[in-house]
């Protein structure tokens, strides 16, 4: 520990948590500390165990420097973030505040970030939190939880949903400790995007999480719940992989990036086994919230409409073009064939005539056009309009928005995509992976629509209200975000209808 005399107190300011004191930096006017502990390292006897509180350290800990990512994949380069995984000492908080006085009381935003619950750390260029913590006179909060098999993984002797416990012991951090960073720990709002949304979602529905926020902020939820069978399966067939069975037993002397491998290894080819896995196994997603009973006992859509989110303020929404990131990565801009689309509306539309529907709802649409439709209400479009929907049925309270504006990286190729919203709430517009969808030098009307969304998302945290009316079954009124924002009617009627009476269940094992 350093020597808290050795550095100017103005230009490093430092606040005592419940474990010990840190020392942070003063960037932008704004607070920063980075790295803070949360939890004791996932590692040795605690490798796949529940997260257990950090212990306390004497001196003045620096916290400059964000703590390592959590074991993950490789998709999209993130696993060579995580070469050595840094000793285990992933699950870390960072903080930005305006004013650390324990005496400011200001809104608290916590930010839980995406990547299909099998990559990302809060570390990246594009979460940094100084303009929405500065301009929007919030605390913010970001963290590291586990991802992919470390997380997610259905093991023998060891609890399901680590990764969503994680957050749970973050949002205890929080409670216990925002005070003195300036926070109010009686006004958190939760906000993610993608599996962040998911998470959300999850945590609405679980008994632990109650009471640690009262708003939330869903950012294109993804639809995909795992039953526990399914979930087994895929932890067994990851293990067999490396010759392993699925226990605590035997995959807690397997190093983690070698576990990861594994992981990467049967999603590249888990089309095989689609006869078992089902609509999963043609999306290569393995790892998602089990809804196994002793935590997530139900699914958030049913969890809601039950009444368990009737005490959280709710903002949920989607972008337009939710898929187009993916046929991008994918190589399949412009190339999607009738046959393509086909089976795309037989896996993925919902019901006996879900194809039939597509077809007579969108009778101009092109094979990629149909293609890009149904898998976007599949993945999140539809989740996340149900999750609005369930919580009105529970006798709660939201608001819905849809970001229309179309990204003008790629040549615009893109349009409104999934993952667009990110930059735009946190206004890196040039940050990490936000360079590839906004280009280089971001356009005034993207500046423009970035401080709407981040005064809007900072609004809700403070008091509730985004800006625009409340959801309801009958208008159904919703912001639509582009360049001229417009509360309109929502606008993806024809898909609402086609998806109406579905149920976003816990998905099955098929077969074994």
């Amino acid at each position: 520990m350093t020597d808290p005399a050795s550095e100017p107190s103005g230009s490093h300011p430092e606040v005592r948590t419940v474990a010990g004191a840190v020392r942070g930096s003063r960037e932008a006017g704004v607070a920063v500390f980075r790295g803070i502990p949360f939890a004791e390292p996932p590692v040795g006897p605690l490798r796949f165990a529940a997260p257990r509180p950090v212990r306390g350290w004497d001196g003045v800990r620096p916290a400059l420097s964000y703590g390592p990512p959590p074991p993950q994949g490789g998709a999209f380069g993130m696993g060579a973030l995580t070469p050595d995984a840094g000793g285990g000492d992933w699950l870390t908080v960072n903080v930005w505040s305006p004013e650390p006085d324990p005496g400011a009381g200001l809104p608290v935003m916590v930010w839980i970030h995406g990547g299909g619950y099998t990559i990302g750390t809060s570390g990246l260029p594009e979460y940094d939190g100084s303009r929405l913590a500065g301009d929007g006179g919030v605390v913010l909060v970001t963290f590291n939880y586990r991802v992919g098999l470390e997380g997610f993984g259905q093991f023998e002797g060891a609890p399901g949903n680590r990764g969503l416990l994680d957050q749970v012991a973050a949002l205890e951090w929080v409670r216990d400790n925002i005070r003195a960073f300036g926070g109010d720990p009686d006004n958190v709002t939760l906000f993610g995007e993608s599996a962040g949304a998911g998470s959300i979602a999850a945590l609405l529905a679980m008994e632990r999480a109650s009471g640690l926020f009262v708003r939330a902020v869903a950012q294109s939820v993804p639809g995909t719940f795992f039953s526990p069978e399914l979930a087994a399966d895929i932890a067994t067939t990851c293990a067999a992989e490396l010759g392993l069975r699925p226990t605590v037993a035997d995959l807690s002397a397997v190093a983690p990036p070698r576990l990861s491998a594994a992981g990467d290894a049967i999603t590249a080819k888990s089309a095989q086994w689609a006869e078992r896995w089902g609509r999963i196994a043609h999306r290569s997603i393995l790892f998602s919230p089990v809804v196994d009973g002793p935590d997530l006992p139900v699914t958030p859509w049913q969890a809601l409409a039950d009444g368990a989110g009737r005490g959280v303020e709710l903002l949920v929404g989607h972008t337009r073009d939710e898929h187009r990131l993916f046929s991008a990565v994918d190589g399949m801009l412009g190339q999607v064939t009738q046959e393509q689309a086909a089976t795309a509306l037989h896996l993925f539309a919902p019901g006996q005539d879900g194809a039939r529907r597509y077809r007579e709802g969108f009778p101009a649409a092109s094979p990629e056009e149909l293609y890009e439709l149904v898998h976007s209400d599949w993945l999140f479009r539809m989740p996340s309009l149900h999750l609005a929907e369930s919580q009105i049925a529970g006798g709660g309270h939201t608001h819905v928005y849809e970001l229309t504006w179309p990204a003008p990286g790629m040549g615009g190729a893109l349009g409104a995509c999934h993952g667009l919203d990110v930059p735009l709430v946190f206004g890196n517009l040039d940050q990490g992976h936000a360079a590839a969808l906004i280009g280089g030098g971001p356009p005034p009307e993207a500046e423009a629509l970035s401080a709407r969304m981040r005064s809007a998302w900072t609004a809700f945290a403070a008091h509730g209200d985004p800006g625009w009316p409340a959801y309801d079954t009958g208008q159904r009124l919703v912001q639509v975000l582009d360049a001229r924002p417009v509360v309109t009617a929502y606008p993806e009627e024809t898909s609402r209808l086609i998806w109406q009476d579905h149920t976003f269940a816990a998905l099955p094992l098929l077969s074994r």
